[in-house]
């Protein structure tokens, strides 16, 4: 027979789980924000070192294109890990929801089990 606490303890792993899941795409939506800002401050000081800002200038560095490149496709990224926490928080609101479903359904029915043992031994005693 399962024990009463399970029901509750599965939400709560779940509702830890979409915590950690959120945790972790605030550090990836961090670290691409750390690396993108890193890759403009390269671009600029390739920029720089050439003379050149123009990007479609035949002479622009062939780094600066690459790091460009490299920091617009992290800003995508970055966008879509933004949708995914969006995504993720929906979920970890339902999962709040369910815990909180589940725990008053545990005490609702502890209350009830000890009404029914409170009953059974005055009849019997």
């Amino acid at each position: 027979m399962k024990s009463p606490g399970n029901p509750v303890r599965l939400k709560q792993f779940q509702v830890n789980e979409r915590r950690r899941q959120l945790l972790r795409l605030d550090v990836m939506i961090a670290d691409f924000d750390r690396m993108a800002g890193e890759l403009e401050f390269q671009i600029n000081a390739e920029e720089v070192k050439a003379g050149i800002t123009a990007i479609n200038h035949f002479a622009y560095p062939t780094f600066a294109k690459a790091a460009r490149l490299r920091r617009d496709n992290l800003k995508n990224s970055q966008s879509d890990l933004f949708q995914q926490r969006a995504a993720a928080e929906s979920l970890l609101g339902e999962a709040e929801a369910e815990l909180s479903r589940a725990e008053m359904l545990e005490s609702r029915d502890s209350k009830n089990r000890e009404i029914g043992s409170g009953s059974r031994s005055a009849v019997i005693g």
